[in-house]
């Protein structure tokens, strides 16, 4: 499958480990403001990309305080589906498995009703827009501002149709978007998606291709990243796809504010036998430790 510039992102804004009245505050907080004061306050962000309820159905909660604990940036919880155009092998196995062991959408929000108890990071939400839409988009994206989610990624949810049909839900709710650019995108369009991301950031895709852990970036690919660096966009950028390691992680990390890892997690979690202990191991690593 091939990736399209015209996947989507939502998000907000956060601020680690919070008590009951502070995340009151935090839970009217504007996108601008938390998505903006991460990316004032460092570079080299590591956001990690986990599929909810897996490995096991009741691991969603404990997996993003682990990550906290661990000290990410920000953290991707996907949402599983039967058909992930977007995603490689290792993604659709570990969402297949996690619908096996009966996640859905309505349980990912119960399991998550509290979750700003135990985390201030910025939290993404990524799925496919068929199940979305079974929920109800202003619906879904009611419970998702209610629960405190920061982002939330379509990959087929078409521009135009965001633009003229789901914008005014998402700003209704305070929800930015965030939009994907790949190899491909041409330079008119980058543009436009820059003028648009200015208080959020891009989602660069380092490669047209489905998700997946790769062992370096190729030529090509060093050819894009230096080509949209020339451009001096106003917006920040993640680099996704491919970025396994801390090499790949600190070479998108000269390219951008930094990179979004998500089948690299996904293996360890499959291997783990100690989700606590295996968690901080990998992300030391990836930070170079």
């Amino acid at each position: 499958m091939q990736v399209f510039s015209n996947y989507i992102f939502i998000v907000t804004k956060a601020n680690p480990l919070l008590t009951f009245a502070s995340m009151q505050h935090e839970f009217f907080a504007t996108a601008s403001n938390r998505i903006h004061a991460l990316f004032a306050a460092k570079r080299n962000i590591l956001n990690i990309y986990f599929t909810a309820g897996f490995p096991q159905l009741n691991d969603t909660v404990r997996i993003i305080k682990a990550l906290t604990r661990a000290g990410v940036d920000m953290i991707e919880i996907g949402m599983p589906f039967s058909d992930p155009l977007a995603d490689g092998p290792t993604i659709q196995q570990s969402s297949q498995r996690a619908l096996e062991n009966g996640m859905s959408i309505r349980l990912l929000f119960e399991q998550l009703q509290h979750i700003r108890q135990h985390t201030n990071l910025p939290l993404l939400l990524m799925g496919y827009l068929n199940p979305v839409m079974q929920f109800g988009i202003e619906n879904f994206c009611q419970n998702a501002r209610e629960i405190g989610i920061d982002g939330l990624i379509l990959p087929d949810l078409p521009m135009h149709e965001y633009l003229t049909e789901y914008r005014p839900i998402f700003e209704r709710y305070g929800l930015l978007n965030i939009f994907l650019i790949t190899p491909q995108t041409a330079e008119a369009r980058i543009r436009q998606i820059d003028e648009l991301s200015q208080q959020s950031f891009i989602y660069m895709v380092s490669a047209a291709s489905t998700t997946g852990a790769k062992q370096g970036f190729t030529p090509e690919q060093r050819t894009y990243f230096e080509r949209i660096a020339a451009m001096h966009l106003k917006s920040p950028k993640l680099i996704g796809f491919g970025i396994a390691n801390s090499a790949t992680f600190e070479e998108a990390c000269r390219y951008a504010e930094g990179a979004i890892i998500g089948s690299a997690f996904i293996n360890l979690l499959q291997q783990s036998v100690d989700l606590e202990a295996d968690i901080s191991a990998f992300v030391h690593a990836l930070r170079g430790g």
